[in-house]
């Protein structure tokens, strides 16, 4: 009987196990909630953040941080979303169309994919299941970042030296990307380009990290700390050239350890596909592996 030989290194994650939230600002929570929850068909977390200063939306393993201010944020690039059914997503974000007249909302269809722009200009590009996203059936399993041309190879290194991430570049048209993994079928993508980069704004995304210590000691070294938030939690905002030290991008990183008390915390899903006209009993809540219908 031959042996089956299996290639191990599919399935190493390196010391990023979890990109969880991505947090911007927003204005009013009645617009983000016709849009996050009643178009995305995503559920506001009904435990944590429930009054008017914040909303947290969650989408399956991973939030949405909506803190209400008056000028909203506005991530440089866009954010990829896993939904279970395209179909039905386009259908809920038809019918957004009149309550969201007057904003930035608008949503096409792109290379066989669905582009949305939420109400202030944030935006998305949404996907089916499928294996890049290992077992995500409803995510956020990346977030695509534009960055001046030549840097890309500096970013990618930062993070494997600094982080232990495997990160790779690829040759593009416009210049290089850098890929890098931060979870199970979770990346961040840092694509070069020669257009404008909008100004960052000051918001951010959260990761959870193994090797808490380790990192934190590298950026500490390089005075790259921005905040010692508690025992579990620090965060920093540039990333450099670990060669020259010169400035490659600003994003601020949220690092969590695994002893921070929101790891692993269950998040609610409903499932968007019961309606009252349609009601089936004992399907409210979105279960993975189960299809909406």
């Amino acid at each position: 009987m031959t042996e089956k030989i299996f290639d191990r290194t599919l399935d190493d994650v390196g010391n990023i196990l979890l990109m969880e939230h991505v947090n911007v600002t927003i204005p009013s929570q009645e617009l983000a909630t016709l849009f996050y929850v009643a178009g995305l068909g995503f559920t506001r977390d009904p435990y944590v953040m429930v009054s008017t200063d914040n909303m947290w939306i969650n989408v399956g393993r991973q939030q949405f941080h909506l803190p209400t201010r008056p000028t909203p944020q506005v991530v440089q690039g866009r954010i990829g979303l896993v939904v279970p059914d395209p179909g039905a997503l386009e259908a809920r974000l038809a019918a957004m169309k009149e309550k969201l007249a007057g904003t930035k909302f608008a949503f096409q269809t792109e290379n066989g994919g669905l582009v949305v722009t939420c109400p202030w200009g944030n935006r998305f590009r949404c996907h089916a299941p499928g294996p890049e996203f290992g077992d995500m059936l409803q995510g956020i399993p990346y977030v695509e970042f534009p960055v001046k041309p030549g840097s890309a190879e500096g970013i990618a290194r930062f993070y494997r030296e600094v982080f232990e991430a495997p990160a790779t570049v690829a040759k593009e048209p416009d210049g290089a990307a850098a890929r890098v993994q931060v979870g199970c079928g979770q990346w961040l993508v840092f694509r070069e380009t020669t257009r404008a980069i909008p100004p960052y704004d000051g918001h951010h995304i959260a990761i959870y990290i193994a090797n808490f210590s380790g990192p934190h000691a590298a950026l500490l070294r390089r005075s790259l700390i921005t905040e010692e938030s508690d025992a579990h939690q620090y965060r920093f905002k540039e990333i450099v050239d670990l060669g020259t030290g010169e400035k490659l991008f600003t994003i601020e990183h949220e690092v969590r350890s695994f002893f921070h008390p929101m790891w692993g915390r269950d998040l609610v899903n409903r499932n968007a596909a019961q309606i009252q006209r349609s009601y089936i009993r004992g399907r409210d809540t979105f279960l993975s592996g189960v299809p909406p219908r």
